[in-house]
């Protein structure tokens, strides 16, 4: 009876790569239900469920499940009593269990399907799970996809189901129902003979390398290529010389001599010199590459090429490298080559597409040919692409790439990296191609809407890592080999006039890009930091914007907007904005500065570097270096008869000292300050020895601020917000209050919510899921929350005698303060941005 049973199990992931796929899933997903007529069909989850998971150790927690994302293969839950969502991947889990029963619907009287209403066949399963045990049970049909199984426990007898998934991972084997030898057996369908027969066929199949059905059904399609390079992606990689050997095609002496040629010829791959010695013919270097190493093998005839993957890599780069781009998969690019083991060749094809490759194998033997063909019937022209700094260059976009002409001028000698990376030689900092790399790269950024550039350099080989930054997000940009270490940094510091021979100290620089391509006005904030072993990393912050964003247009509630002109409109005092790196303290200070810029006025600015100009100001950048320092510019400032001053930033007692003295003897002073509240801003300042009085009458306000990731608008969508929302967002609103007697009631901030931010008398629950206009994120650029502290007659008394933050804190919100959390949760109300990240970037 053991060989039947091995007719009923169900097949693993490697038996189904011959299998269609089926089609994509939807993006909201639908749990499934038993395949019977009083199941109501499957809707797609509106709702967090209720749910109970068993971990890989075999213990179980209640749950509830918030988002099912089959796209991802990541199951979204928030586990009691924490508030947060936590992303379990399918390997986190074996089995997860929604404890809600399903029922069937009630039967519809007069129906002519009646009958099959009340038909629900019961079967028994039995799974063997992954590290030993079974879960046993009987089920109302199942269900299974490439994600794992989903089963329908019977409970009763009136058709109540408990619904169970299990991740692929998590089990062996998934044996439903009646054996299938045992049935046909049973129904005289089939005599035990042919049933082993059956069974040895089947073993023989199982047994089938996936490069044997490859090389057989060649890919030409999509989905075919989809599935083949998932099927690849789980075979254990060996060395080609392993692979020919274990398929006869050559012995160990030939492949001895080949190796000992290799170190004489390193440009040249092994496969190749076994070809070129008359051991192997090119179609036995493929079999062996397919059936061995499971690379698809493409037919590069009928494949329908993606023209976006040939607009990645040009013409020259693909004929002189021997590849042909096929499809632009997510983060990756398929490209078919005659050897993909030819590492130095893919490295090169991953540096001029700034993406990931994955090879396949061309079913031709005549690859050049077909690649002239290909670019030719898609009207790529083999010229040569515009230089950087052309202006119809930088007013494209850059659509479609321009990072694969940076390699294309290289000859085939300078360009073959050796196979022993002993030998490779340092790319120097005046190389053309690393001029011309840098300032794609800059230019992309821009383009793309990045704030920040990280370059990361590590020891050994390993290859450079630059990383882009954007709406707080850093991303992958492109890797580059390691030899470019040294001359990446080393040019970086030449653009902005940085000491290269210094590599022991951190320095900072500002590049004025216009100064290396024409037409592109890009400032660029760099600063440069030893790591270890000797090694350099940097990072250039990209300047918003050469011109201040006005005041109305920072996304500040009415009442902080009121306040805050109303604060830089006094003649004399000082206003404080403070918040961590990067939370845009300076762009604040700047539209404040526009708004009260008038040719009445003379403003004096101090910065480190001067980021944002305008007309009317005179700035002045300060340089420790020659001990030119905001201290110094500060009293310089106050010899030049001003009316307003901006120091950049406050950074020890003395520039808070002569800040105050500014203010208190009639001159407006704006500042930033890194600290976490405003409340606490005060209690920094007299921590660095200001005296209390002279502080507490000079103080004006104190503005502090976040940035969150805004939602997409164009994919933004919106429900009514259910019960446990609201209480969950009145809870966190009035938390910063615990319980004093002067706050608001639940009642009446619910009735504010309502009338300010309701639709139907219902607050709505805003959420994007993702689209083309924000690169299916759900997030597109950010926004300000704020906190803004004005000082009245109670809080300078507060501050002359030295209270607490938390007193202070308490004052300013009876005074009509709202917290960061309290006006990022007004924001969430108005679809602005996301509860997760106003949690995320506020304490209170």
């Amino acid at each position: 009876m053991s060989d039947l049973s091995e007719l009923s199990l169900v097949p693993r992931d490697e038996e189904l790569v011959a299998a269609a796929a089926g089609p994509a899933y939807p993006q909201a997903f639908a749990w499934p239900t038993p395949p019977y007529a009083d199941y109501a069909a499957a809707a797609p989850q509106s709702d967090a469920q209720a749910c109970e998971i068993e971990g890989m150790n075999g213990k179980s927690q209640q749950a509830l499940m918030t988002l099912f994302d089959i796209q991802a293969g990541v199951v979204h839950v928030q586990v009691p009593p924490s508030r947060s969502i936590m992303p379990l991947r399918m390997t986190h889990f074996r089995r997860l269990t929604l404890t809600e029963p399903l029922l069937p619907r009630p039967a519809a009287s007069g129906s002519k399907a009646v009958a099959l209403e009340g038909f629900r066949l019961a079967v028994d399963f039995q799974i063997r799970l992954t590290g030993g045990g079974e879960f046993k049970g009987r089920t109302v049909g199942h269900v299974e996809n490439p994600l794992g199984l989903f089963l329908f426990e019977k409970l009763d007898d009136a058709g109540a189901v408990r619904r169970i998934f299990l991740p692929r991972g998590a089990y062996e084997q998934a044996r439903i129902g009646e054996l299938v030898g045992e049935l046909l057996v049973r129904q005289n369908t089939a005599s035990p003979a042919q049933i082993a027969q059956a069974i040895a066929e089947q073993k023989e199949l199982r047994a089938q390398k996936v490069g044997d059905i490859l090389i057989n059904q060649k890919v030409v399609s999509a989905n075919q290529l989809s599935e083949a390079l998932d099927a690849q992606s789980r075979m254990r990689m060996i060395r080609i010389g392993e692979a020919l050997i274990g398929l006869g095609l050559i012995n160990q002496e030939q492949l001895d001599a080949a190796l000992a040629q290799q170190q004489v010829q390193r440009t040249v791959p092994l496969g190749e010199l076994l070809v070129r010695a008359g051991h192997i013919q090119r179609s036995d270097l493929r079999l062996a590459l397919a059936r061995k190493m499971g690379y698809p093998v493409v037919d590069v005839e009928a494949f329908p090429v993606d023209a976006q993957a040939l607009r990645l890599v040009n013409i020259t780069a693909a004929k002189r490298l021997g590849v042909l781009p096929l499809q632009v998969l997510p983060g990756r690019l398929v490209a078919a080559i005659e050897d993909p083991s030819r590492r130095d060749a893919i490295d090169e094809l991953e540096f001029i597409a700034q993406c990931k490759v994955v090879p396949v194998l061309p079913a031709t033997d005549d690859l050049m040919r077909t690649i002239v063909s290909t670019y030719a019937r898609y009207g790529f022209e083999d010229t040569p692409a515009p230089m950087l700094g052309e202006a119809s260059l930088v007013g494209s976009g850059f659509e479609g790439g321009v990072t694969d002409t940076l390699l294309a001028s290289l000859d085939d000698a300078g360009a073959a990296a050796a196979h022993d990376q002993a030998d490779e030689k340092p790319i120097e900092q005046a190389d053309n191609t690393l001029v011309r790399l840098i300032n794609t790269m800059i230019v992309d950024a821009h383009t793309q809407g990045v704030s920040d550039i990280h370059i990361e350099a590590v020891q050994g080989k390993e290859k450079v890592r630059i990383r882009f930054r954007r709406d707080g997000m850093l991303k992958p940009y492109v890797e580059l080999p390691h030899t470019y270490r040294n001359a990446l940094i080393a040019r970086i510091k030449i653009m902005c006039d940085l000491d290269i021979s210094e590599r022991r100290r951190p320095q900072d620089g500002k590049i004025n890009f216009a100064r290396f391509v024409p037409g592109c006005p890009i400032e660029l904030r760099v600063a440069t930091i030893p790591t270890a072993n000797g090694l350099e990393d940097a990072v250039m912050r990209i300047l918003a914007s050469a011109k201040p964003i006005p005041l109305d247009k920072l996304g500040m509630s009415e009442r902080n907007l009121r306040e805050l002109k109303a604060a830089i409109e006094r003649p004399y005092g000082m206003v404080l904005c403070v918040g961590p790196t990067g939370s845009g303290k300076t762009t604040t200070l700047h539209s404040a500065l526009s708004y009260i810029n008038t040719p009445e006025r003379k403003i004096w600015t101090a910065e480190d570097p001067v980021e944002i100009t305008q007309a009317g100001l005179r700035q002045v950048q300060v340089n420790p270096k020659i001990d030119w320092t905001f201290a110094k510019a500060l009293r310089a400032f106050l010899r030049a008869d001003p009316d307003v001053i901006m120091v950049g930033e406050i950074r020890d007692g003395e520039t808070a000292g002569i800040a105050v003295e500014s203010s208190l003897t009639g001159h407006l002073v704006l500042s930033t300050l890194h600290t976490n509240s405003a409340a606490e801003t005060i209690t920094r300042l007299l921590d660095m020895g200001m005296d209390p009085f002279n502080f507490a009458d000079s103080l004006l306000a104190v503005l502090a601020q976040r940035l969150v990731r805004r939602q997409c608008p164009k994919c933004l969508t919106s429900k009514p917000a259910t019960g446990e929302q609201v209480e969950e967002w009145l809870d966190d609103y009035l938390h910063a209050w615990a319980g004093h007697a002067e706050a608001p009631s639940r009642d009446s901030v619910l009735a504010d919510w309502l009338q300010r931010f309701g639709k139907d008398g219902q607050l709505q629950a805003f959420h994007s899921p993702g689209c083309d206009h924000c690169d299916h994120t759900g997030v597109r650029g950010r926004a300000g929350i704020h906190e803004l502290l004005t000082v009245s007659r109670n809080l300078r008394r507060l501050v002359q005698t030295g209270s607490r933050a938390e007193e202070l804190h308490r004052q300013a919100m009876i005074e009509g303060m709202h917290t960061l959390r309290q006006d990022g949760l007004e924001k969430m109300l108005q679809g602005i941005t996301s509860i997760e990240e106003v949690r995320a970037t506020s304490n209170v």
